[in-house]
């Protein structure tokens, strides 16, 4: 029990840990995780009119807690719209995002080696298994808050 504890804290703390360190500057290595869309080709968290803006901790989060807060409001407005599109629309909706989302995996798996492909595919079957899982929670879940 207790080495179960110790693990789960430090598995916690980790991403905090990481994220707490400081990156270097131009001369010398970032760390893998660096979201500044430098030379490296990585990318940066948010929108660009913040990047440049040398916010500090504080900002850095509350315009994080703002954001995320419009994220959250806009995926409200947009449920209830789609809530209030007919059956038939709703499944042509998903039909056509299905479609555009397998164009899209067809152009990425294109660019890969067979090793890649294998790995990409392995990561796609991951994917679906872990979304069907959620899907079944949550009809559970509603099952269950029914129930009550």
């Amino acid at each position: 029990m207790r080495k179960t504890l110790i693990a789960a804290l430090f598995a916690a703390a980790l991403p905090t840990i990481a994220m707490a360190m400081p990156s270097a500057g131009e001369d010398g290595p970032r760390p893998p995780f660096a979201h500044d869309g430098g030379p490296r080709g990585e990318h940066h968290r948010g929108p660009d009119i913040f990047r440049d803006l040398d916010l500090n901790k504080e900002q850095r989060q509350a315009i994080g807690k703002i954001m995320g807060e419009q994220k959250h409001s806009r995926d409200e407005l947009t449920r209830r719209y789609l809530d209030k599109l007919s059956d038939a629309d709703k499944k042509a909706m998903q039909d056509e995002i299905k479609a555009k989302r397998d164009a899209t995996d067809g152009k990425i798996r294109a660019l890969l080696s067979p090793e890649q492909q294998k790995a990409f595919d392995e990561k796609k079957k991951q994917m679906e298994a872990r979304r069907a899982e959620w899907q079944e929670f949550k009809a559970w879940k509603a099952k269950q808050a029914k129930a009550q």
